[in-house]
């Protein structure tokens, strides 16, 4: 479908990437990843033809067409949206345009000559109409536009009157009305909600063109793509399949680098030590300059940075009571606008909640209430004991304070933490070295939202709500949000359409429908089994049944731990004599312990015999040596044996490599 050729795009001293080539072939589905800044929008308007690349080239197909989702939308037409979308193909307009006009012309020469021409010409017009899909092209646009969230009553509603998420999904509708052969869609999820993306996936999965898309949503990128194209510092890096095995592939790839840059590291160490001893003897002389210009020729392995689990430590919140919040028949509307007619609501000490539902079903009105930063009209909002609140949503980057730098704003939350302790925090929030002495005003919306949401977490509060957090965050950073969540100690509530971060974080789920709240305890994947099967997900044999809160009998009583009450069984059944999970996961801790030491014993092993094959490699260049033909013929011979044995150990530190992944892999399942 078209190729990238040798392209290389810089600003002034800045290059974001050289002679980069790839082909993209008709039903690819490729992920185009890298940091906020290192050039993906860049690229996708080189693609696009709007932006020239400064060498190389782009070749396409002669006939092939592109369409390109743009994150900022500018809306030029006051028509109705249905309208809009369904004069998308210039196309199918063109062709109902000159529809239009033999009509009235048959109808002007009825009679005459000319009139079996025209019949003959609207025929072939009505035959390519019907080819370039213009007979459904009504309904196929209300099915797209019903699938990405719109109601009908949308439809006859001028685009002026939309947001610039609901204009961005009306873009989207028409591209894929459109069906071009390619289609760039830089960041199309940010503005879709759950239920828009899971249509969406369903649909490009069955899209007959490719697709080349950025996204920080881990969970859609896995489900779409089947290539990734990876701008890192330095490299491009291009890997088949989706997201998370190229995050494998990358660990692995990494853990090899270090190990290799690790026996070089000791074989730098080791001739640099005979090179300080020998460096004023004359007979060793010869030597010593062989060993330097081997170290100069030796070319350093260079470890790719990657994201680490962060270990977060949080100012420790007081204990709240066991019931944090509850909400008694409340009522809100906006005007004529019903949103809760009869709410009643609890959340409980230790709940991590996440809201679901379409837009527009009332998440965002609920989670104000509960923060407090929102009145209603009827009923109660009851706090319950020691409840301390903090509350993150888009508007709170704006009030930071411009002038100040990383670390002045975050003192501001945290008055009474030592600079060591703050600097700390902020590099688990990827703001290292100089970059903490850096003013707001200079920060890109990723960096501001990672401020606020530092300061955010930096305050004592025991329940935290959130709407939106992942907002303006690459992958990268969402990762580490995701651990610092892990690490709070109170209550959350949050909106996000970031399915990793709700599978990481939530352990109730609860989906807003017309006003009502449906709660599903448990994670993600089990609400998403039961909205589908209409049950809850098989238990095996061996798990624990699960428990609900109760109050005690005669009056609550807390001495500090979260008491459970769960009703006896009928017939009490024996324990089994062990349970098979915790002895498969003990062998495969064994068989770890001595993977990884076989793995340890072969890089000994390959340190010393590729320190032997350095140092009989620089006897070499010894003269004195060549005398001796019987010695010769020896060293070449052990020079011909170390490097069969070295290359026998490489392979069995890949096999053993390979094998330490899976096992890994065994236990983290």
């Amino acid at each position: 479908m078209l190729r990238v050729a040798d392209i290389t795009k810089s600003y002034t001293d800045r290059i974001l990437f050289a002679n980069l080539s790839f082909d993209i072939g008709d039903r690819d589905r490729m992920a185009l990843i890298g940091p906020n800044g290192s050039g993906k929008t860049t690229l996708f308007d080189i693609i696009d033809g709007d932006t020239g690349p400064d060498s190389g080239q782009i070749i396409k197909r002669k006939d092939g067409t592109i369409g390109y989702l743009r994150q900022d939308i500018n809306p030029t037409s006051g028509k109705r949206l249905l309208d809009e979308v369904e004069n998308a193909s210039k196309e199918i307009t063109a062709i109902f345009e000159k529809m239009t006009v033999v009509q009235k012309a048959l109808e002007e020469y009825a009679g005459s000559d000319s009139h079996d021409k025209l019949l003959r010409q609207l025929g072939e017009l009505q035959h390519s109409y019907e080819l370039a899909g213009g007979y459904m092209v009504h309904h196929e646009a209300q099915t797209i536009l019903s699938g990405l969230g719109f109601k009908q009553s949308d439809y006859q509603r001028s685009l002026s009157e939309f947001s610039g998420g609901w204009l961005m999904r009306a873009e989207l509708a028409k591209l894929l009305l459109i069906k071009p052969d390619l289609l760039l869609l830089d960041e199309p999820t940010n503005h879709l909600d759950l239920e828009a993306q899971i249509w969406f996936e369903k649909y490009l999965a069955s899209y007959r063109g490719a697709v080349m898309v950025t996204s920080h949503d881990r969970a859609f990128l896995n489900r779409v793509v089947n290539k990734v194209l990876a701008i890192e510092p330095g490299e491009v890096v291009y890997h088949r399949g989706n997201y998370d095995s190229y995050v494998l592939a990358r660990q692995k790839d990494m853990e090899m680098k270090e190990a290799v840059a690790k026996r070089q590291g000791k074989l730098i160490e080791k001739e640099s030590r005979f090179i300080e001893r020998f460096r004023a003897k004359a007979t060793k002389a010869s030597q010593v300059q062989s060993r330097i210009k081997r170290l100069e020729k030796l070319q350093s392995v260079v470890i790719p940075r990657t994201t680490k689990k962060i270990h977060f430590s949080f100012p420790e919140p007081p204990r709240s009571g066991r019931e944090v919040i509850d909400f008694r028949h409340v009522y809100k509307a906006y005007d004529d606008n019903i949103i809760y007619r009869d709410l009643n609501l609890t959340l409980n000490r230790g709940d991590r909640v996440t809201l679901v539902g379409p837009n527009g079903a009332g998440k965002t009105t609920l989670l104000k209430i509960l923060a407090g930063v929102l009145p209603f009209e009827q009923g109660e909002r009851v706090l319950g004991a020691n409840v301390v609140t903090a509350y993150y949503a888009q508007y709170v980057l704006d009030l930071l304070q411009p002038e100040n730098t990383v670390l002045e704003e975050l003192r501001r939350s945290a008055p009474d933490q030592t600079e060591q302790n703050l600097r700390r925090i902020l590099g688990g929030f990827l703001f290292s070295g100089d970059d903490v002495r850096k003013t707001v005003a200079v920060l890109s919306g990723g960096e501001k939202a990672r401020v606020a949401l530092a300061k955010i977490l930096m305050q004592p509060s025991n329940f935290l709500l959130m709407d939106e957090p992942t907002n303006h965050l690459d992958i990268a950073s969402r990762e580490i949000l995701a651990d610092a969540l892990e690490a709070y100690h109170g209550t959350i509530c949050l909106i996000t359409h970031d399915r990793t971060l709700i599978r990481q974080i939530a352990n109730k789920i609860i989906e807003i429908h017309a006003g009502v709240p449906d709660i599903f305890p448990g994670d993600y994947d089990s609400f998403l089994y039961r909205k589908e099967h209409g049950t809850p997900p098989p238990v095996e044999e061996d798990a624990e049944p699960e428990t609900a809160q109760t109050v005690a009998e005669g009056g609550e009583f807390d001495d500090g731990l979260d008491w459970i009450a769960v009703k006896p069984p009928t017939r009490r059944k024996p324990k089994p004599p062990a349970d098979p999970k915790i002895a498969r996961q003990k062998r495969l801790q064994q068989e770890s312990a001595e993977i990884t030491q076989q793995i340890a014993d072969n890089e000994t092993r390959l340190v010393r015999l590729e320190t032997q094959l350095m140092e009989l490699e620089s006897s070499f260049s010894e003269r004195e040596l060549y005398g001796n033909s019987a010695q010769v013929q020896a060293n070449m011979q052990k020079h011909h044996q170390l490097k069969a044995d070295i290359q026998h150990l490489t392979e069995e530190w890949e096999k053993l490599s390979l094998e330490a992944e899976r096992v890994k892999g065994e236990l983290e399942k």
